[in-house]
């Protein structure tokens, strides 16, 4: 039975997969003309379908407001009873649907040719109502589907879909949509994070160590302890950071010397430690943590030691 199942899985994910390969014969003139139009048109793109291409336009949709190119959904069934008046002179529609026949579609298509909008048709049957209208024709057939009865759209589906995330990626370069751009889409969650977040926006809620290089032992062993970052910056009495000292430094320094009376913070340091700016996005400061294998870095600026990131502030904003 268990084998069974997986030649069934692995079966699936052949014909779904040859679903997508087979899109590379459809990136044709035709594909060209549907980017070139969506990137030069003065309005939005309005995306329709009916059944699960329906919920393939709402992705398609998503991915594509993400990344720069402003669209809107509209349900084929919804638009003939009222929601048409969401297409607007300067708009273009894309209607998806495998068949190109559904009885909905057959509806709406005659309303969008009469508003003069432009109609690019996603569609897996060139020979259908869908294809035969629109302006420019995105070709999604797919030779079977995953089905067994080759009824359900499963790889027809696959293909919509990669066919949108297609598009999507050729607009986003046609725009030069940069990884600022998408932050400022992407403000919230974990990836959001990623793009924006900077050590400025962490170190500042921290304690602040800071000993003198004339600082005893103890003074040095009461910073860590109750700054409670595992370190403490020395500076002098400007500011300027001379070096570092971590719990390691001292638990390797006691592990050597009988005689700690005499001992200072000079003893102990180590200059010219491994800094990071307030400016620096603090997805690259987890770099340079994992490239040094250390878990807290010195913030400074010029010199100048402003605080301590340590790798718990990006474990709670969720950049690790």
């Amino acid at each position: 039975m268990s084998l069974s199942i997986q030649q069934t899985a692995l079966h699936t994910i052949e014909l779904e997969a040859a679903s997508v390969t087979g899109l590379a014969a459809f990136i044709d003139d035709s594909f060209v003309k549907a980017v070139e139009s969506i990137h030069s048109a003065k309005g939005r793109l309005i995306i329709s379908g009916i059944g699960k291409s329906a919920i393939v336009a709402q992705k398609i949709v998503s991915t594509l407001n993400s990344t720069g190119t402003p669209s809107l959904f509209m349900h084929a069934a919804d638009a003939i009873h009222g929601d048409l008046g969401m297409v607007q002179k300067d708009d273009i529609v894309m209607i998806i649907s495998k068949s190109g026949e559904s009885p909905e579609i057959k509806v709406l298509v005659p309303l969008i040719k009469n508003f003069g909008n432009t109609l690019i048709s996603m569609v897996g049957n060139t020979e259908s109502f869908l294809a035969g209208q629109g302006d420019i024709i995105l070709n999604t057939t797919v030779s079977k589907e995953a089905c067994p009865n080759n009824l359900a759209p499963t790889s027809s589906t696959t293909a919509q879909m990669v066919m949108g995330d297609v598009l999507a990626v050729c607009l986003m370069q046609l725009n030069g949509f940069s990884g600022q751009d998408f932050a400022k889409y992407h403000p919230g969650g974990n990836l959001g994070k990623r793009l924006y977040l900077r050590v400025s926006d962490l170190y500042v809620s921290n304690e602040r160590p800071a000993v003198l290089a004339t600082a005893s032992l103890r003074e040095v062993i009461v910073e860590i302890t109750e700054k409670r970052l595992g370190v403490t910056a020395v500076v002098d009495a400007s500011n300027q950071l001379k070096g570092i000292i971590t719990d390691g430094d001292l638990r390797r320094m006691l592990e050597k010397n009988e005689n700690i009376q005499q001992i200072t913070a000079q003893d102990i340091l180590t200059p010219r430690p491994t800094t990071v700016t307030p400016s620096m996005l603090a997805v690259e400061a987890l770099d340079v943590m994992r490239n040094h294998d250390i878990s807290q870095l010195l913030v400074q600026e010029n010199g100048h030691y402003l605080g301590v990131l340590h790798i718990h502030d990006l474990v709670r904003e969720g950049i690790v």
